[in-house]
């Protein structure tokens, strides 16, 4: 499907963001995990969090959709899965893939878990790694690099492991792991990534004490409870960015997460001179969460680092795109990362922006941007990535003449709602 956007000339009004896709796919899992039956509400109904329910309906988990996002869910306890009769699909999930595979590998059973084509390019070496060091049976593709992953589950053991890269799917995968060992198992982080596991383990009664860098989880059984899931802060952005761009605009966003792990790209708009204010509400299962009210800056270049990437990893791209209209050179370092994520991600903003005519140079670890400089509609790619896909959407609003989005399909992995919401704002 290609998508078609053409110039706003203002966005108001005042919207609801879906459930938070990270914390969705947490929730899922770990409440299949527990003892006894979770409600969750606020799910997010996207693509990615689909085929995590999908995986774990095969392993024997009880999961029932009741009236809009809530759903029900009838734990297994730790050890009550069953083997699969049919090979996992996680789609194109990275989260689904890592997170179910430090499960699977410490249940009585063979499993094999695969993916999407874009998921099947994706590293795996950074879970199996650390899974191996706990004892796991567990292979992939290519010197044990990409999906389809084979396990055969075993009784684990606990590890200290340092983090190398900074990764919260890394992280969870060993957590998870770490829970139906017998011990203690330490994780030690360079950088800080999201943090929604360390805090919905402690809200659902594990063993776990986290404080940067280090955590340390003990073997041991969940409990269910009711979760809320908070707004998505890597969607709610895109709208963000939009009202921050579009002139004449002044919009409201409802029941957004504020997880501080999560809101490093709300922290660089405010240093490139937005006007964003947040306005906090009550703290749900550990998270907060609140009201994000924005309107038409006029924005200023700023350097990103390493230190800043993991708080911010998924917010690069249409960061990216604030960039292009912001004066001065903007510089983003240390985030080579992004070459891993559904597409090449600083190759394909570099490419996607160009296109619109912007000034912006790829680096092997990050991206350099002059701005301001106009933007003009052209025909452009999603690479069937979700983020590229709804970053040169709100590009379009600001591009003179039309611009055209193919593959805009792929928006549904992270957010179905998207342009329905869009078209809410724009007058």
């Amino acid at each position: 499907m290609d998508k078609l956007i053409s110039a706003a000339k203002s966005l108001k009004g005042t919207i609801d963001i879906p459930g938070d896709k990270s914390i969705s796919h947490r929730a899922l899992i770990f409440a299949s995990m527990a003892n006894g039956i979770s409600k969750i509400q606020n799910l997010s109904t996207a693509a990615d969090c689909m085929s995590t329910i999908s995986c774990l309906n095969y392993l024997g988990a009880k999961i029932d959709r009741q009236a809009n996002s809530t759903f029900i869910v009838e734990g297994k306890g730790r050890f009550g899965f069953t083997q699969p009769l049919n090979i996992l699909d996680a789609g194109n999930s990275g989260t689904t893939i890592r997170l179910l595979s430090g499960l699977l590998a410490g249940l009585s059973f063979e499993s094999e878990i695969t993916g999407d084509k874009s998921l099947r390019k994706r590293p795996m070496k950074r879970i199996i790694d650390p899974l191996s060091q706990m004892g796991a049976k567990i292979s992939a593709v290519d010197n044990k690099n990409y999906p389809p992953i084979s396990i055969i589950g075993q009784k684990l053991k606990s590890i200290s492991y340092t983090m190398p890269v900074a990764s919260a799917q890394v992280k969870t995968a060993i957590m998870i792991a770490g829970l139906l060992c017998n011990g203690t198992t330490t994780i030690i982080e360079k950088y800080q990534s999201r943090d929604h596991t360390e805090r919905m383990f402690k809200y659902l009664g594990a063993d776990i004490s986290a404080a940067f860098p280090k955590i340390e989880i003990r073997g041991g059984q969940l409990t269910s409870a009711e979760i809320f899931i908070p707004g998505d802060i890597s969607s709610a952005i895109f709208f963000v960015v939009a009202a921050l761009l579009v002139k004449n605009s002044n919009i409201k966003l409802k029941n957004v997460g504020l997880n501080p792990t999560r809101t490093g790209c709300l922290t660089a708009l405010k240093k490139m001179g937005a006007n964003i204010n947040i306005i906090p509400d009550e703290t749900r299962n550990e998270e907060p969460l609140g009201t994000i009210e924005v309107s038409s800056s006029k924005l200023n270049a700023i350097n990103i680092s390493a230190g800043d990437i993991p708080s911010m990893i998924d917010e690069i791209p249409i960061l990216a795109l604030a960039a292009t209209q912001a004066e001065g050179k903007t510089i983003i370092s240390g985030a080579e990362e992004l070459r891993f994520k559904e597409s090449d991600r600083l190759k394909a903003i570099t490419d996607g922006l160009k296109r619109l005519g912007a000034s912006i140079i790829e680096k092997p670890d990050g991206l350099e941007i002059d701005g301001p400089t106009p933007l003009i509609g052209t025909e452009t790619e999603s690479f069937g990535d979700h983020r590229l896909a709804m970053t040169m959407a709100i590009a379009g609003l600001i591009a003179e003449g039309e611009t055209k989005i193919n593959n805009f399909e792929a928006v549904n992995i992270s957010f179905p709602e998207f342009i329905n919401n869009l078209q809410m704002l724009i007058n």
